[in-house]
């Protein structure tokens, strides 16, 4: 007893002694900031180009070529990311993902051009695991040369997007660890924002409760796009949900329409798309909002489009 109560005494003493009324220091997070993925402007080459067919390779070709060949876009060494739509648990004849065909095409064309890695990933809202294998779309990047990054719950980093409605927001880490962006959406109905096109498909970038942002959807939808910058885009249009998007499920909902298109803007060229999903601009906010950020220009014919038709 005598020994126990000096250990007691000695701990007391020790913990007056080691008092401070000083509050605690946390460690204090400061958010990044996503890089400019984009590359120079060249007015010796369009930044708009359609192309219709029924080989998906051949007509991503088509397209790169036309924009200036993918050595415009990637250097030798480059670590580049490829951002795909692969929120569901869906194969790809219900069109709810991209085309696993885009895919593999885009991750080709990047491994040609020198590309030190090539990374495929999305903030899936279905089990990432089921959402990659059953939309074909982790074979087809493996296949090709690439790797498939699923981010976990540690994957995220405070990002500062600079946004009205998102400002500082968790996004996988892996656009912070690469040079290059490019962004691979499918034409898809949405029933809250009309539409899934380019600039939407940046929500597969943040993590966190993204349904948060429904409340301000087409601002949301904005401020991702100021937010990300991507190198290029190459949007799937070979099929298309026409209604009950984004999660689909019937194919009787999907019509093939054939087309690659590919655009330096964004806003452009979610424009140019609309009319896949029989809707005007009007009828989309987030083109406007979108516009007067800068982002780009909704009358995409100012941007003398090229259209291709390959045999």
């Amino acid at each position: 007893m005598a020994g126990l109560s000096g250990v007691a005494a000695g701990l007391g003493i020790g913990g007056y002694l080691l008092y401070s009324d000083e509050p605690i220091r946390q460690s204090v997070v400061v958010p990044q900031r996503l890089r400019d993925f984009r590359v120079a402007d060249d007015p010796l080459h369009p930044d708009l180009v359609v192309v219709r067919g029924r080989r998906v390779d051949a007509m991503v070709q088509a397209a790169v070529d036309k924009l200036g060949g993918m050595g415009r876009f990637i250097r030798r060494g480059d670590r580049v990311l490829l951002k795909p739509n692969v929120g569901w648990d869906r194969q790809p004849e219900q069109a709810a993902n991209t085309g696993p065909e885009l895919v593999e095409a885009m991750v080709r064309l990047c491994r040609v051009a020198g590309a030190k890695s090539v990374w495929v990933t999305d903030v899936s809202l279905n089990d990432p695991r089921r959402c990659f294998a059953r939309s074909g779309i982790e074979q087809a990047a493996v296949s090709a040369g690439g790797e498939v990054r699923l981010p976990g719950q540690e994957d995220f980093i405070a990002t500062d997007m600079g946004g009205k409605v998102l400002q500082v927001w968790p996004v996988a880490r892996f656009f912070h660890e690469v040079d290059k962006v490019i962004n691979l959406p499918i034409v898809k109905h949405h029933s809250l924002s009309g539409c899934t096109l380019a600039m939407k498909n940046w929500y597969g970038v943040i993590g966190g409760q993204r349904n948060r942002l429904h409340q301000a959807i087409h601002a949301s939808i904005v401020d991702l796009a100021a937010a990300v910058r991507p190198t290029l885009t190459i949007m799937d249009a070979t099929r298309v949900l026409k209604r009950n998007g984004p999660t689909g499920g019937n194919p009787a909902d999907v019509v093939r329409a054939e087309t690659i298109i590919a655009a330096r803007d964004e806003v452009a060229l979610d424009s140019y798309c609309l009319q896949f999903l029989d809707l005007t601009p009007e009828a989309v906010p987030f083109l406007a909002l979108a516009e007067q950020r800068g982002l780009g220009r909704v009358a995409w014919r100012d941007l003398h489009p090229v259209d291709i038709q390959l045999g």
